[in-house]
């Protein structure tokens, strides 16, 4: 092996990172990566010296256009504006106007990036910049929308800057997840309680990685059971974490950790009753930062549990397709933690028999959807490729051997015959919708309550990096019409229908995360 902490160069490790078939070449050990010191390089981005150098001096660097050519950003394209569109263009060119076709001199992976960067800019989202700095201005009055009017009122503000969930309760109070401070309630009035006592424990020392917060020992998603009020039950998916448990942490003595469900109840700020819903084999828990676990939970309309488990394998494409692995998966159990005996893999002793579906790369959202009794799920892509997705029994959804998405570097995703995976596209299931380029998609809910009722059956949906939410217009299981219902707001980190029908949002941001109630404006 070839520990990061003494000859292999900085470098080097994040390009093994990014290409697991290298990585696996040159004997890379994840364990012994000295992540603090990796986290000291600074984040770049490739495709602007890429652009600049072939297009810059025509549409100037800021895209802004220049003497040689137009504006690439603030207007409308003539010939299409997808990122297939604009490497159309740029491929072909257009001589009658003094543009070459680039196809003669350029890769068509440098096209495609060229075009992935332009689209990215049109709609002002980068992979330099989070948006979690941003000023939150809400909106007064009333917001005008295509269905419905709305106006917007601050429940509690000021709360830690890394908030993963929230969970209105049928008494008007939420629960509040929060990754690295646990469980906590916010009371009607808008007041953040201290945190529950006795939760599972979480980790607050945490580094940065490429610009990205990582750490282990998270606090992810709080639901409660569909019957609460009869049985008081709350489930908390987060990460166990422990050191020297496992040969992995062992061999690099880092901790170590991993997806984990539990239930329980609250009495009096504590946590009480608790059971183990669901735990993995501690051979899987890895140093993988717990930004890519996923963990969501949803439950359908026979109460079993649906939650994701993410990236947590040592790369972001490895043990996605594998099937005796947790990894990139959407398992789906009993309110007790027991197998459903109608599970697509409950009968081959090879694999887990939790799984429900897999594929999958970084879910952000898992709802299920009441009008057609099915679960659908929200994912982001690398740079491009993020996912809305409609869950099928036993479906692949084809992570990392099918993406419309690309490494952070513009690199294909080209891992499959370097990992031994093969994968008809017949036999994988495609997304409902691409955003392509990235939007950070987050959660979402499917809305069912006449409070709204010409969004009833609509998706309503958050980003991240965009920091817009989104309304989706569902037909067949086809997505028809999208609306911009709030623009350039914050990043959406959570989306929940309250008890009467209202609209509960988690912003988060790095000044102080906050939590909105979206209720009708009247006349519409």
């Amino acid at each position: 092996m070839l520990p990061v902490k003494s000859n292999l160069p900085i470098l080097l490790v994040i390009c093994l990172v990014i290409f697991p078939g290298a990585a696996l070449a040159q004997g890379f050990d994840a364990s012994t990566v000295d992540w603090e010191k990796i986290g000291k390089i600074p984040m770049s981005d490739s495709f602007i010296k890429h652009f600049n150098e072939n297009c810059g001096a025509c549409h100037g660097e800021d895209l802004q256009g220049a003497p040689l050519g137009g504006p690439l950003v603030g207007v409308d394209l003539q010939h299409g504006d997808s990122v297939k569109e604009i490497a159309n263009s740029i491929a072909t060119g257009f001589p009658e106007s003094g543009m070459p076709a680039w196809s003669e001199t350029l890769s068509e992976s440098r096209i495609w990036n060229l075009a992935l960067y332009v689209a990215e800019q049109r709609q002002g989202t980068t992979i330099l910049e989070k948006n979690d700095d941003i000023a939150v201005l809400i909106p007064e009055g009333t917001v005008k929308s295509e269905r419905h009017n709305f106006r917007i009122e601050i429940i509690a503000d000021g709360l830690d800057p890394m908030p993963f969930s929230i969970e209105p309760l049928p008494d008007g109070r939420i629960l509040l997840s929060e990754r690295m401070r646990g469980l906590s309630i916010i009371s009607a009035d808008g007041k953040q309680s201290e945190p529950i006592k006795g939760t599972p424990a979480v980790y607050a020392d945490s580094g940065m990685f490429l610009g990205q917060v990582r750490g282990n020992g998270w606090m992810l998603d709080v639901a409660i059971h569909p019957d609460y009020e009869e049985n008081g039950w709350v489930y908390i998916h987060h990460t166990d974490r422990c050191t020297g448990c496992n040969e992995f942490s062992r061999r690099g003595g880092q901790p170590v950790s991993m997806n984990h469900v539990v239930r329980g109840r609250i009495k009096d700020g504590q946590w009480v009753d608790e059971e183990v819903i669901w735990k993995a084999d501690i051979e899987t828990y890895t140093n993988t930062s717990d930004l890519a676990a996923a963990g969501r939970l949803s439950f359908d309309a026979d109460n079993h549990l649906y939650f994701s488990v993410g990236m947590k394998d040592v790369l972001d494409t490895m043990g996605m397709q594998d099937l005796s692995l947790p990894y990139g998966k959407i398992h789906r159990v009993n309110d007790d933690g027991s197998i459903p005996d109608d599970n697509p893999f409950i009968d081959d002793p090879n694999t887990l028999d939790t799984i429900w579906t897999l594929g999958h790369r970084s879910s952000q959202g898992l709802e299920y959807n009441p009008k057609t009794g099915d679960h659908w799920e929200t994912e982001m892509g690398p740079r491009g490729g993020d996912e809305l997705n409609r869950l099928v029994k036993g479906g692949n959804f084809g992570w990392p051997v099918f993406t419309s998405g690309v490494n952070y570097d513009g690199r294909p995703v080209d891992v499959a015959d370097k990992l031994g995976l093969e994968l008809d596209s017949e036999d994988a299931e495609f997304p409902v919708v691409d955003w392509t380029p990235a939007v950070a998609i987050s959660s979402f809910i499917f809305y069912d309550s006449p409070e709204f009722p010409k969004w009833n059956g609509n998706i309503i949906a958050g980003t991240l990096r965009a920091t817009d939410l989104l309304r989706m217009e569902v037909v067949d299981n086809e997505v028809v019409h999208t609306e911009m219902l709030l623009e350039n707001l914050a990043r959406f980190r959570d989306i929940e229908l309250g008890p009467n029908g209202e609209l509960y949002v988690l912003l988060e941001n790095k000044a102080g995360s906050q939590v909105i109630r979206i209720t009708p404006a009247g006349q519409d």
